[in-house]
């Protein structure tokens, strides 16, 4: 009977986490979403590209929302069993509260190794492959870039600019800069410009007009009176440099202990200006989640409380200060990461000690004595 009762408050605890986590996340991941539509609109990629990267994301998110959401859920849950007094099964069936804080106190191991994978493994890999995506896929939308009375340079190393665009989609008054070759450029001007289909990519075909070429200090023009204009093997200026957040732990220990032997190493971003951001990076991903035993264990404060006690509301709203204070401890204090090793015990060992002593008033308000 024990076993089902322990299983029944857990099973409820985590399906109001996995709505709380997956219901917020998907919220957030909307927002950046539409945040991504540049991606297409502004950088000139197709679809498919634009679904990957977005996807790829999610893990992230979830990363960040899931401590919220382990604290709100489990909260919300003791307090629910609270107040439809469904607790007193439990007290009734001989089980102690202190039984219930130590089945969860296991569980939240649990959590926490579920978040070392996702921060460490999943999120990192997701990262890299949302970055190579982006990396290796093509801009396909050029209409989108070309906007009138503007110079667009969203492609490396190209400027275009239309007067106007009428109603049959032909751009009026065309002019090119193409600085994408080395030691040289090319600008090319034309009447009239349309897009159209070849094989699998679009070009642009131009009407009336001339190209200049730069070479190593020569210049050369002709006149056309239809050219087309390739897009391929061009770049935009999205972002493809390898961040942090994509490498994977083990390369940033790695990176760590040759920066502490003072070796050289061609390692990505490893360098001694950057070895603070290092250090916050493998905090947040290997310390971080040690925060979640601490969270749950505030909200098992709960079901200590009783609902008769005439100061029930204002302590249940004292627990969820608590419980927000603790997050806010293990967002901001990544701040005071230092490039120093040494200065960086104390910040350590926080999460250690807030989890140590939180067990220890439950221990205190239970009034439980150690006996050997």
């Amino acid at each position: 009977m024990k076993k089902i009762l322990f299983r029944k408050l857990l099973l409820d605890c985590l399906l109001f986490f996995l709505i709380t986590l997956l219901s917020i996340s998907l919220i957030i991941w909307v927002f950046q979403a539409v945040n991504f539509l540049d991606i297409i609109i502004e950088d000139g990629r197709n679809y498919n590209v634009y679904l990957g990267y977005t996807l790829l994301n999610f893990p992230k998110i979830i990363s960040r929302i899931l401590p919220f959401a382990l604290f709100f859920g489990f909260a919300y849950v003791f307090i629910k069993y609270e107040v439809n007094n469904e607790l007193l099964i439990f007290w009734n069936h001989g089980i102690h509260k202190l039984q219930v804080i130590n089945f969860f106190l296991k569980f939240s191991f649990l959590a926490v190794i579920f978040q070392l994978i996702l921060l460490n493994i999943i999120v990192p890999k997701s990262q890299e492959v949302a970055r190579s995506l982006i990396k290796s896929s093509n801009v396909d939308y050029f209409e989108s870039l070309i906007k009138p009375k503007k110079f667009n340079d969203t492609i490396q190393g190209l400027t275009i600019y239309a007067d106007k665009k009428n109603f049959n989609g032909e751009l009026i008054n065309i002019y090119i800069k193409n600085s994408s070759l080395n030691n040289q450029f090319q600008v090319t001007f034309a009447k009239k410009g349309i897009f159209e289909k070849k094989g699998k990519s679009k070009i642009l075909v131009l009407y009336d007009g001339q190209t200049i070429n730069y070479n190593n200090g020569n210049l050369t023009n002709f006149k056309f009176v239809k050219s087309d204009f390739s897009f391929s093997r061009m770049n935009s200026h999205a972002v493809v440099i390898t961040k942090l957040q994509e490498q994977s732990s083990l390369e940033l220990i790695k990176c760590i202990k040759i920066l502490r032997d003072k070796k050289s190493t061609d390692l990505l971003n490893c360098d001694k200006e950057n070895i603070r951001n290092i250090n916050k990076e493998l905090f947040k991903r290997i310390i971080n989640p040690f925060y979640l035993i601490s969270l749950i264990l505030v909200s098992l404060f709960l079901i200590i409380l009783s609902k008769e006690n005439i100061n029930y509301i204002k302590l249940r709203f004292l627990i969820f200060v608590i419980g927000i204070i603790v997050l806010v401890l293990s967002e901001s204090l990544l701040g005071y990461i230092s490039d120093i090793n040494s200065k960086n015990i104390f910040l350590l060992i926080v999460p250690f000690v807030i989890f140590f002593t939180i067990y220890f008033l439950i221990f205190k308000n239970l009034k439980i004595t150690f006996i050997k």
